[in-house]
């Protein structure tokens, strides 16, 4: 019998040591997280059947779970010790609530105006026009990565021994400026894709987590696992970014100019395709993208439509990645795709969506 997440929270005394501190003076992101380890949640029979068919750090790595958002519609009641933490909304709840809010509404809007079905023969001129007009909106951010400017400061930024891993779907403007983020770091990650829905990963949130909200983050280096994307985008700068801030305005613009790449490209990368497989593949695809690049931007558009786990590997401007890349397409040019479950190496987007719509649907295309 599962037990609620409240009921399992009373269970496990708070741990001063992965919580982050809300003193306005701490150089810890503000966000606190509480220490209800998620590796000793009790998982549904379905739960458990999608974690063994994915790759999670051992045992020994203990999962922190985020202090859920007092207003979330339909999440599970928190910890009295957590919900206690912090009386205070954060700005970044709000955003996220709004998102929600937002994304539930033009989700059915957006379908409209789509082209249709993913995988049929596109317009290419108009997909690469509206996802070049998406990349203009969104220039300044996730184009260009740290690492040129640190080391020229000899100081270099450097993946964590364990991939991070994140929750999200492709049309979400606050899981996008995560994305943005990880760029800027040139950090790499595994990507769990979360559209509408989707019969996989979202459970996984929910199971995880306690609640369906995106984007979900989850660093199996520090233990840590947390919502609400600007305390994300705080967390990965202060984790990661060897002193530096976030690019100006890469937390504030959201608001204003996030929604421009999914109200243009029509809900692309919002909606589970009906004709996925509803088992994933065993081992995880390797995907070479940059995030503002409009090429890279329809490929992860579909791979989130197929629901499909990959390893995002980000390539901007600068990017250490770049050796790793021409080490394996013999260029620089993304997106670049590898499937190691067949063998598959591609470097044309339209290969690679043609590619992804016959190997991963349940029909024939």
């Amino acid at each position: 019998m599962t037990h609620s997440l409240s009921s399992l929270a009373s269970s496990f005394p708070l741990n001063p040591s992965n919580r982050y501190s809300s003193n306005p003076n701490s150089k810890n992101p503000p966000s606190p997280t509480a220490s209800l380890p998620v590796s000793s949640l009790l998982f549904s029979s379905s739960s458990q059947e999608f974690l063994r068919n994915v790759k999670w750090v051992s045992r020994r790595n203990r999962y922190y779970l985020a202090k859920p958002a007092d207003q979330d519609i339909g999440t599970r009641e928190p910890s009295p010790q957590v919900s206690g933490e912090n009386a205070a909304a954060s700005s970044s709840t709000a955003d996220g609530n709004a998102s929600t809010s937002l994304l539930s509404i033009l989700c059915p809007l957006l379908r409209l105006f789509s082209g249709g079905d993913p995988s049929q023969e596109r317009n290419h001129a108009l997909e690469v026009a509206t996802s070049s007009l998406s990349s203009l909106a969104r220039f300044p951010w996730g184009s260009r990565s740290l690492s040129g400017s640190l080391e020229s400061q000899d100081v270099t930024i450097s993946d964590p021994p364990m991939r991070m891993q994140l929750f999200e779907f492709e049309a979400c403007p606050f899981c996008r400026r995560v994305r943005e983020a990880l760029t800027e770091l040139d950090l790499s990650v595994e990507v769990y894709p979360c559209p509408k829905g989707s019969i996989r990963h979202r459970e996984m949130v929910r199971s995880f987590g306690g609640k369906e909200q995106f984007p979900f983050l989850i660093d199996p280096n520090t233990g840590i696992s947390m919502y609400e994307s600007g305390d994300i985008v705080r967390y990965l700068f202060t984790q990661y970014g060897k002193g530096r801030s976030p690019s100006m305005g890469l937390l504030e613009s959201t608001l204003f100019t996030g929604w421009m790449p999914t109200i243009l490209r029509a809900g692309r990368g919002m909606m589970l395709w009906d004709k996925a497989r509803q088992d994933p593949p065993p081992r995880k695809l390797e995907l070479f993208s940059s995030e503002n690049n409009p090429y890279s931007r329809i490929v992860r558009e579909a791979l989130c439509e197929l629901e499909l786990p990959y390893i995002l590997q980000n390539v901007g401007e600068g990017s250490r990645q770049t050796k790793l890349l021409l080490d394996a397409s013999g260029s620089k040019e993304v997106p670049y795709m590898i499937d190691p479950n067949t063998g598959a190496q591609i470097g044309d987007y339209k290969k690679i969506l043609t590619y992804l719509f016959k190997t991963y649907s349940v029909a024939t295309v």
